[in-house]
């Protein structure tokens, strides 16, 4: 309220102001014509003023600053593959029985161009992402996620993450995850409806990090090329993966 006061003041006092100002003008010059005449023009360029400044101009300040935001953003999403998303995926991949349909589609190149990202993007929503519960080591991805549940949550508290609904949705699932083995004592010893449930949770957690790690990967090749050579040379699709540089 003493804001809208403030300003209600200032707006009253510019306007006074303002009429003094002409009323000094007029008594100068006795120049009425030449007054409404500045003032007519004036009041019909303000209409393209608020044109330019408070919807041309703030527009673009507004893509610049997404632009920031999604920048910031994708500096998370790296982090999160480099300590988590990458090993994540290789556990994933133990436990899916179809993933020899899409490992070799996967190795990405330098020479994709945005269609075949594209393309791949729309297979992606129809693959099975199967998971086996029985054929990885559950109790080494329960090591892994207890091990960084501490730099997930670290992550879900990133403001930046609120333009982004899919990563969130990403690490949800995955810190869901999470809790669902830690809260498990013994792996060896569950029922095969628990077993059927954890492998829900498993594949919903797969399904989102194919997709978004596809989504990093195009991030990187358009704009950061030397981290895109890196992040194929560890591709965790590829079995012939290797951080060296080999002729």
């Amino acid at each position: 309220m003493k804001r809208i006061k403030w300003q209600l003041l200032l707006g009253i006092s510019l306007v006074v102001l303002s009429t003094i100002f002409y009323l000094i003008h007029y008594a100068l010059f006795r120049d009425a014509y030449h007054i409404f005449y500045r003032l007519i023009g004036d009041i019909a360029f303000a209409f393209i003023e608020v044109l330019l400044f408070t919807v041309i101009i703030s527009e673009v300040l507004a893509i610049r600053e997404r632009r920031i935001i999604l920048d910031r953003l994708n500096m998370v999403i790296g982090s999160f593959f480099s300590v988590v998303g990458k090993d994540l995926l290789r556990f994933f991949s133990e436990f899916d029985p179809n993933t020899d349909r899409i490992r070799r589609d996967l190795i990405i190149t330098n020479q994709w161009s945005s269609g075949e990202f594209l393309d791949m993007s729309r297979r992606l929503k129809k693959y099975d992402y199967a998971i086996s519960i029985r054929r990885g080591d559950l109790s080494s991805l329960k090591q892994k996620l207890v091990k960084e549940r501490e730099f997930m949550l670290r992550l879900l508290e990133n403001q930046n993450l609120l333009e982004h609904d899919a990563f969130t949705g990403l690490l949800m699932a995955v810190f869901h995850l999470a809790e669902e083995l830690e809260s498990r004592p013994d792996l060896s010893r569950l029922s095969e409806l628990d077993l059927r449930h954890i492998a829900g949770d498993m594949q919903r957690a797969y399904s989102l990090l194919i997709s978004e790690w596809l989504s990093y990967m195009k991030h990187l090749r358009e704009n950061y090329p030397y981290l895109f050579s890196f992040a194929m040379r560890t591709n965790p699709f590829d079995p012939n993966a290797s951080p060296e540089i080999k002729e």
